[in-house]
């Protein structure tokens, strides 16, 4: 099976290498970008690589789109028409299927996804949603791809999607603010710098991995870390009083409220 990959960034080459660890043979996968500097560094894993993207889908069985989302409908109208069997995977944020129906061939099968940043480091995770053009073969094969930098879920409605790019999508830059914000503190409070980063990035990871655990639920490890009357309770007091739980869920909507107002500006009715 041939993948081809239209643009050749970041998301791209942490895709194409993902496929390579899961087995994917170098000379099924070729990748097309109008920037040689980006083909060359692609170039260096071994597989095809093009400035033409009518020559990287031509026998493609699946088609990777991880470009702009303003260039998109130029890049797609300008393809050549693509066969009902072929795939089309689309990272591109901002993009609704409505869209991508729009530009593609009738009934062209298309998976939506919408992954994060942490899968440059193989630790991403997914939203997928799937048009009724996609059979089970390929909804398979679209999650093996995407698994290969994390991890993934399937959504029912694509409207959930804008959910996934509040939660996931932007929640990265979420705990990294909190740390951020963790490191200043613990400035504040007389440490140095360089103990004040590890003590918050290694905590943050500790608690993740608790978090990860088999049937691990946020609400009851909180309360298990939690003594009456102790330090993380007068800590946490202070978070509920002033509000956390009501600024991340103004957080999350007005993320989401952008999210679908991007598939507004940058959509086939734009």
């Amino acid at each position: 099976m041939t993948i081809a990959f239209i643009g050749a960034g970041n998301m791209a080459g942490s895709l194409i290498r993902g496929l390579q660890t899961s087995g994917t043979p170098a000379d099924k996968i070729i990748a097309a970008d109008p920037a040689q500097v980006q083909l060359d560094a692609l170039a260096r894993l071994g597989i095809q690589t093009t400035t033409d993207n009518a020559v990287a889908v031509d026998a493609a069985d699946i088609v990777v789109l991880a470009i702009k989302p303003q260039i998109t409908g130029n890049v797609l109208k300008q393809l050549p028409p693509l066969q009902q069997h072929q795939l089309v995977i689309s990272i591109v944020a901002g993009i609704d299927m409505r869209s991508l129906q729009d530009w593609l061939p009738n009934k062209q099968p298309i998976v939506r996804c919408m992954p994060n940043t942490p899968a440059l480091l193989g630790a991403g995770i997914t939203g997928l949603f799937a048009n009724a053009s996609v059979n089970g073969p390929q909804r398979h094969k679209a999650q093996d791809i995407l698994n290969g930098v994390g991890s993934s879920v399937w959504v029912s409605e694509e409207s959930q999607l804008d959910a996934v790019t509040a939660v996931s999508g932007s929640g990265p830059a979420y705990y990294f603010l909190l740390m951020e914000s963790m490191v200043a503190s613990a400035l504040a409070l007389g440490l140095d710098a360089e103990t004040s980063r590890k003590l918050v990035v290694e905590t943050a990871r500790g608690a993740a991995l608790m978090a990860c655990e088999p049937n691990a639920d946020p609400a009851t490890l909180r309360r298990n870390v939690t003594s009456p009357g102790g330090t993380t309770e007068a800590a946490l007091n202070v978070m509920q009083e002033q509000g956390l739980p009501t600024t991340v869920d103004n957080a999350l909507q007005a993320a989401k409220d952008r999210a679908e107002t991007l598939a507004l500006e940058f959509g086939s009715e734009a």
